[in-house]
């Protein structure tokens, strides 16, 4: 895989609205993803090119119009469809501030953050109405009222277009089995001690399952393995501790990554961008 062009891609963010950060690609047919998942809700638009998107089991093809919605800890995968352009816009919003405005609108889960069962949308005010919000969030001649009071519209908005079925576990399932929460179990506890030394045994311990049971349960479950999972995670720790400004070198071993050099390949797999390049805010 060839390094993004960071002439192509850029992070937008203000400190004064830490709880909301913006991806522009404009140029993505050399940008992919290992499958991952991010602890924010996501929401994006194609805005040209096509690309495939797989979400809770499924695969989808998107092209310019679609809308692909990302619950938090959606396991997924974003990828160019070969010999084809993408461009695309990717809203990252913190959940507790989405939940403060469920609650404000009545739409939260029992005061949990409700979350949505659409994973993807053809709605052309949807995906104008994001097109908009990007935009205005880049606009320096914008200030923050503006740009916040854009936010609480269109993220008010959104309950409305697309649908929701309360708390859904990691698999997307409401509620879950036995068999399901032993495996949320053996999550909460990767994301806990993500920084540590983790072995298969402990986590077949907790869980009380063979080890190789537990990889193909939790695959199941999560999508991934259980290192997967793990690398996803600390990646995730590292993209908030490098938004805070902290130096990629003790990033790499606060997350509990070998080395540096470890933890870029790791981080661009994932993020398909280095680690740098992540840090760096980009003029629009």
């Amino acid at each position: 895989m060839s390094a993004p062009n960071t002439r192509n891609q850029h992070f937008w963010r203000d400190p004064a609205l830490p709880f909301v950060e913006l991806r522009r690609v404009a140029d993505g047919h050399a940008v992919c993803y290992e499958r991952h998942s991010h602890d924010t809700f996501s929401i994006g638009t194609v805005k040209d090119g096509y690309s495939t998107y797989w979400n809770r089991g499924k695969t989808h093809e998107t092209q310019e119009g679609s809308v692909v919605i990302l619950n938090p800890e959606d396991v997924h995968g974003c990828n160019p469809v070969k010999g084809a352009d993408w461009c695309y816009d990717m809203l990252f919003v913190d959940p507790d501030w989405l939940l403060d405005l469920q609650i404000e609108n009545d739409a939260d889960a029992a005061g949990k953050f409700a979350m949505f069962s659409d994973t993807l949308s053809h709605d052309p005010h949807l995906y104008g109405g994001l097109l908009d919000l990007a935009d205005t969030l880049v606009n320096a001649d914008i200030d923050i009222l503006g740009k916040e009071t854009a936010l609480v519209s269109f993220f008010g908005d959104l309950h409305v277009r697309l649908n929701r079925r309360g708390v859904l576990d990691g698999s997307g399932r409401t509620g879950g089995s036995v068999h399901d929460r032993k495996m949320i179990r053996v999550g909460d506890y990767i994301q806990t001690h993500y920084a540590e030394t983790i072995s298969l045994d402990d986590l077949a311990d907790l869980a009380g399952y063979s080890r190789s049971y537990l990889v193909r349960a939790f695959k199941k479950t999560f999508g991934m393995t259980p290192y997967a999972y793990l690398i996803n995670c600390r990646v995730q720790r590292a993209r908030h501790a490098l938004r805070r400004g902290e130096k990629i070198v003790d990033v790499a071993l606060e997350t509990g990554f070998a080395d540096q050099a470890h933890f870029q390949r790791m981080f661009k797999r994932l993020m398909a961008t280095t680690p740098r390049q992540y840090a760096r805010v980009q003029a629009a």
